[in-house]
């Protein structure tokens, strides 16, 4: 579509392209001249003349002494005339014809310089001219073709988002099937076995969102690995919102003694169909259910987020008076101090009653009655997340120094560890 702030440049367009036709012109027209000495050209004529009476003309025959004069005399005087004559004559005539050749070159070539000059003087106008039309184009063009992406990619946006709705809808409906399949295979009376489905209908949901982002069980077993070493020793160990059992597996493998407490009936009935220790209960009143210093340790990992203040402080204080002494505790929960941590994971879940800073946490296990408690750092922010720092050295400019301080302060508030785990000793 024509735009009317193109049309000035059009015309400058076409200015430009008839001053490159004067200029071809103008050669053309060079090209044309004859070169002395050409058949067609009026020198060559001349040149021919001048050629033709350079040899002298032969010697008159006589006899006798008149004879003998006249020929001594035509000799001497008459045909050198002539020949000077002739001769000079066209030789004039050549110069003449040459000069003024040389005059319609000299023209020729003026008139081709003058024409070279004119459009050099041009070229680089016209330049801009075809640049500035380029310009005022292009950002139309650019713009009709990022407009047709966009709506391409809103549309696979919104197709995305169907399908993820519709996965995490399939994800929540399978586990609820899962539940209330569970629930009818029980051999209990039939308000019981109603009660049962409907509890496990109402959990699955949770369940579904617990596979979704906490991650798979062979992510929680690799996290959790290397808790199990600090467990060594210490049976038996409870898994306080044990879930689907991960911990206790590992537990098991290293045959160390553990059980298990979860509120919810679904993951319940999942450990024990893969032969783990797991009872169905409230935490806080399965640690006041145990016999003083009856545990060697006592695990949990995202749990005590989920707990109101009143719930935690009173697990903090039946989990001290149920370990023995030198006894373990072992709590891992979303690192409230990093920015990253609270917008990306505790904010997510909304089951989660509040974040705990951890000197918070840690404060909280020493009133309990905990001699030893010190906080361990998980689940670094990798490194391409981060702010980067500029390089340093002796040749680093000053504000190098204050950049990198800023940018430490920031990554230490903003991507701090996702996770932290209180280790507390009886």
């Amino acid at each position: 579509m024509d735009h009317p702030d193109l049309e000035p440049l059009r015309r400058r367009l076409e200015e430009e392209e008839k001053a490159y036709a004067e200029a071809l012109a103008a050669l053309d027209r060079l090209g044309a001249l004859e070169a002395a000495g050409e058949e067609t050209s009026p020198v060559a004529a001349e040149l021919a003349e001048l050629n033709a009476l350079w040899p002298a003309p032969p010697r008159p025959e006589a006899s006798g002494l008149g004879g003998a004069l006249r020929s001594r005399a035509w000799d001497a005087l008459r045909p050198a005339i002539e020949r000077q004559e002739r001769f000079n004559a066209a030789l004039v005539r050549l110069l003449n014809a040459h000069l003024g050749r040389t005059a319609g070159l000299v023209s020729g070539l003026r008139e081709l310089a003058g024409a070279l000059v004119r459009y050099a003087q041009r070229v680089e106008p016209v330049m801009d001219a075809r640049d500035q039309a380029r310009v005022a184009t292009a950002p139309t063009e650019a713009q009709v073709q990022i407009d047709a992406f966009s709506r391409r990619l809103e549309a696979m946006r919104e197709r995305v988002e169907g399908l993820l709705a519709l996965r995490d809808r399939l994800e929540a409906v399978a586990e609820e099937v899962r539940a209330v399949r569970g629930s009818l295979e029980a051999s209990a009376p039939p308000p019981e076995v109603a009660r049962a489905a409907v509890e496990s209908a109402a959990g699955s949901v949770y369940t579904a969102f617990e596979n979704r982002f906490r991650g798979s069980r062979e992510e929680i077993r690799a996290r959790q690995r290397n808790d199990v070493a600090l467990f060594a020793g210490l049976a038996p160990v409870v898994d306080l919102g044990c879930g689907r059992g991960e911990f206790l597996e590992l537990l098991r493998e290293a045959g160390i003694e553990g059980r298990g407490v979860e509120g919810n009936a679904n993951v319940v009935r999942e450990c024990r169909e893969k032969g783990l220790d797991v009872v169905a209960g409230d935490l806080v009143e399965f640690l006041r259910a145990q016999v003083p210093a009856s545990l060697g340790g006592v695990f949990a990992a995202q749990v005590v987020e989920h707990l109101p203040p009143p719930s935690l402080g009173a697990l903090l204080g039946e989990a001290h008076r149920a370990l023995r002494k030198g006894g373990l505790l072992v709590l891992e929960t979303v690192n409230a101090a990093s920015a990253l941590a609270f917008h990306e994971v505790f904010v997510r879940d909304l089951t989660h009653e509040r974040p705990l800073h951890p000197e918070t946490l840690r404060f909280m296990a020493a009133a309990a009655g905990f001699a030893e408690a010190r906080i361990d750092m998980r689940s670094p922010v990798p490194d391409d997340v981060r702010l980067a720092l500029l390089p340093s050295g002796v040749l680093a400019p000053p504000a190098t120094k204050v950049i990198n301080e800023n940018a430490a302060r920031l990554n230490a508030l903003l991507f701090a560890p996702l996770d932290y785990a209180l280790l507390a000793r009886r």
